[in-house]
């Protein structure tokens, strides 16, 4: 059905599929809704919506429900989860297609899930992606300028958020039993007797743009806060402070009342993303102790900070998605604190128009914070990846680095992550940004190149050991 409508779609005129776009991607939403049962209906369903922290919040949330033993399924920038299986994304997609996304919830519907997670992204809104899925809850993670080449101004970047947390009240209600699974109320006395779940917001107090997102209607609102910023709504129903936190090399811990959350992630910022799992939990009756030991058991995140350890080597790498300044500074906060003697950044920036304006920012900060730089290729698209490596290249010979000194540019990614660890020495940290656990590298003409950071830094350090 939906290579069908893509076939359709290119005998269309260009200028009447723009004028005929909404009515487009409503149809196919309605489709692919109506096409697998109106799956939605069947499950209690979270949407995830930020600049930052979707990913991380949705892994937590999930593996938190999971622990408390409910069956959870996601789809997220990094994983596939049906409720059975787990897999990487391959989609090179945050929020993947319509027919895709239903067909996922159609899974979860049959393999028993009580729960499912969305990561849903303001593009995906303005696609009417989010249309025709019954969410539940919603969870705003943060907001700052990003993506404004696509939506022209950070104004509309922040309402076509908006226009997902609009959409709750539009979503119909539905009744759960005791065990959270999602029941047929047939008359008015089953409804009375079952659990009417409630529409609800999770918003982040700390972020700016909070009580933009409290504003809208739900019958629950909570936010969380280290008590940064006031909170200015005054129609949240509880506000869950979590103060100050204790971090080390082993991870973050935070207090929330009297129980206290331990995480094995590396970054402050996870108390945050954490702190979506704690609220949905709160919502969803779950006891803070079980919510705690949900959390503990999570080790790591898919590309998101993660450590590819190796017995042989000496230094240490990180990989992670970080991919424009605001989530890279976030990175540097945690990297800088860990003890380490050198630091060598691999980075890059993607083509394809998205933000130009970020790539000698990118360049900047890895120029200020790191040792050695290496800029190469990530995700080019129809763009010559020469100048993007130049331009972000720019950046960080502006912060003093030299080139071929302590500033490389090497267009063969796999050829600057062997050079990066080559490089290293005992006590080195070794950071690679840009990818995390993605798939695909996407070059022109719509080409995906097979890829994984992980992988790659797995194979050549194989090789490395192998020929010391």
């Amino acid at each position: 059905m939906e290579k069908s409508l893509h076939i359709i779609k290119k005998y269309i005129p260009v200028k009447l599929f723009v004028a005929l776009q909404p009515a487009y991607h409503w149809l196919f939403s309605a489709l692919a809704a109506a096409w697998h049962g109106w799956p939605s209906r069947r499950l209690i369903v979270i949407g995830v919506t930020g600049t930052t922290g979707k990913t991380a919040s949705v892994y937590l949330m999930a593996k938190m429900l999971a622990a408390a033993g409910y069956r959870t399924g996601f789809t997220s920038t990094a994983m596939f989860n049906d409720g059975r299986n787990e897999w990487l994304n391959d989609k090179k997609m945050t929020m993947a297609g319509r027919f895709f996304t239903q067909a996922m919830l159609k899974k979860m519907v049959k393999n028993n899930c009580q729960y499912a997670i969305i990561e849903t992204t303001s593009q995906g809104v303005l696609q009417y992606r989010h249309r025709f899925i019954n969410y539940d809850i919603l969870v705003f993670t943060g907001l700052y300028p990003e993506h404004i080449e696509a939506h022209g101004s950070f104004a509309n970047y922040k309402q076509a958020k908006g226009k997902l947390f609009a959409h709750l009240k539009n979503c119909k209600t539905k009744y759960a039993d005791d065990k959270k699974q999602v029941i047929k109320a047939e008359n008015g006395f089953k409804k009375i007797e079952a659990n009417r779940v409630k529409k609800t917001i999770i918003a982040n107090g700390d972020d700016e743009q909070a009580d933009y997102f409290l504003d809208f209607w739900a019958e629950n609102k909570y936010a969380y806060a280290r008590g940064n910023k006031p909170i200015k709504n005054l129609t949240i129903d509880r506000l869950v402070w979590y103060g100050e936190i204790a971090s080390s090399g082993d991870g973050v811990s935070f207090k929330i009342d009297q129980t206290e959350i331990k995480l094995n992630l590396l970054g402050e910022y996870n108390a945050a993303n954490a702190m979506t799992a704690v609220c949905l939990g709160l919502s969803q009756g779950i006891e803070p102790a079980e919510i705690k030991t949900g959390l503990a058991k999570v080790k790591s995140i898919p590309g998101r900070m993660e450590l590819i350890r190796n017995e042989q080597s000496s230094f240490t790498v990180v990989i992670d998605y970080a991919f424009e300044p605001e989530a890279l500074k976030k990175i540097y906060e945690t990297i800088l604190k860990l003890d380490h003697h050198k630091i060598i950044h691999v980075l890059g920036s993607a083509g394809g128009g998205r933000d130009v304006a970020r790539r000698p920012k990118l360049g900047q900060l890895a120029g200020e914070k790191a040792d050695l730089v290496i800029v190469t290729n990530e995700d080019p698209y129809d763009d010559d990846p020469k100048i993007i490596i130049d331009q972000v290249a720019m950046g960080a010979a502006n912060a003093g680095k030299i080139l071929d000194k302590n500033l490389f540019k090497i267009e063969d990614r796999r050829e600057a992550i062997k050079k990066s660890l080559t490089l290293a020495q005992t006590g080195d940290i070794v950071l690679i940004t840009g990818k995390g656990c993605e798939q695909a590298i996407c070059a022109a003409g719509g080409v995906k190149i097979p890829w994984d950071d992980r992988e790659v830094v797995r194979e050549e350090l194989r090789r490395l050991t192998h020929n010391s």
